[in-house]
């Protein structure tokens, strides 16, 4: 009995064998798959720009962690060319669904550093608006950020808005369940979603190949109807390519996308891990020569686009970057106990009510003797 030939539908699922890439580890250019073109000159000078500042603020943010500033801080280092594409595919009116990793992303998306790390201070769940910026809290529990995107994208598409949400998402996240039904969700619904997988090669201390048997993560769009596409996650030129297209795609033609990069954490998980228990220096030395910013800035130097100038310029506005985060951070927040009741409900119950009345009474109460104690 002969086996059908697979359908074109199928044979457009599938991911290229080999990730897409522009650039080789030491900046020199190779052949990219004709679907995908190369970013503007001014683009990948933006994307420079924006991965000094980036990593910047990620050494920083580690720093805090040290000074007692920050409870934890998970550090993209490495996954830099990642963080800056995904902010940089998006439109205005498109929605970003981060992971608690994706801090550079945040801030590349033009959120205050400061409201991007109080939830790693502990003041907030969540330090800015995230309908105003159209981006949702960054997500601890892993793969139920991927979940709300895809519910986000349905909705837009049905109140027929031009918005397309892109839910980040780590190898560990791809094992859970909420991810699977995302992309089933999604699938069904033609939702104008991007499922965005950072493949670091680690959840925690699990390696990839513990986690999964698939070729590659991206295979495991396939079985859902998802389109799938696998890309070198340190060449900034592919990831932005690839990431453009598949918002594009999932905008024009209202249907989910899956993007793997293949990426890898530089550092270790969080400042309270030690990944020397769980992998070796050779291995991280293999991956700091593919450094995204390393290979970017060799490639924009052959081209005579990047100058001595443009480099100093980038390294300033990053130490001003730092520099304002640590003033503002080492700034002690008076926390205010009334903040309780707030956005616990659009309206505020009339339980809420009372025991706010009640509280503030207690305060005011006890304000008002300490300051007869002073005085006395």
């Amino acid at each position: 009995m002969a086996v059908k030939a697979p359908s074109r539908k199928i044979l457009d699922l599938l991911p290229s064998a080999d990730p897409v890439r522009f650039l080789a580890e030491d900046g020199s250019t190779v052949t990219a798959p004709d679907e995908y073109v190369l970013p503007s000159d001014e683009l990948l000078l933006e994307g420079y720009r924006r991965m000094v500042l980036g990593r910047r603020f990620d050494t920083q943010a580690t720093a805090l962690t040290k000074q007692g500033r920050l409870a934890v801080y998970p550090s993209s280092r490495g996954q830099d060319a990642c963080q800056i594409a995904a902010a940089m595919a998006l439109q205005e009116q498109d929605w970003l669904f981060p992971t608690y990793r994706d801090s550079v992303a945040l801030v590349s998306r033009g959120i205050d550093p400061v409201e991007v790390l109080t939830l790693l201070r502990g003041d907030w769940h969540c330090g800015y608006d995230p309908v105003a910026r159209r981006v949702a809290p960054q997500c601890t529990p892993l793969a139920t950020q991927v979940l709300h995107a895809t519910g986000m994208a349905d909705a837009l598409r049905r109140k027929g808005e031009n918005g397309v949400a892109l839910a980040l998402v780590g190898d560990g996240g791809t094992s859970e369940g909420d991810f699977h039904e995302a992309l089933n969700f999604a699938a069904v619904l033609r939702a104008p979603v991007v499922f965005f997988v950072q493949n670091n090669k680690y959840a925690i201390s699990v390696p990839l190949a513990r986690q999964s048997a698939a070729p590659a993560l991206a295979y495991k769009g396939i079985g859902y109807g998802v389109r799938s596409v696998q890309v070198d996650g340190n060449d900034l030129p592919a990831v932005l390519s690839v990431l453009t297209a598949a918002v594009e795609h999932a905008r024009s033609g209202r249907e989910p996308v899956l993007v793997e990069a293949h990426t890898y954490r530089m550092d270790a998980h969080t400042n309270a891990d030690d990944a020397t228990r769980y992998r070796d220096e050779q291995e991280v030395e293999h991956w700091r020569a593919a450094d995204p910013i390393e290979r970017l800035t060799a490639y924009l130097r052959a081209r005579n686009l990047l100058n001595d100038e443009i480099v100093n310029t980038a390294q300033a506005d990053a130490e001003a970057l730092a520099a304002d985060l640590r003033a503002r951070m080492n700034a002690d927040t008076v926390p205010d106990p009334l903040e309780l009741f707030d956005h616990v409900y659009a309206e505020p119950t009339p339980q809420l009510r009372e025991q706010r009345a009640q509280l503030a009474a207690e305060l005011a109460a006890e304000l008002a003797a300490g300051s007869q104690a002073q005085e006395g």
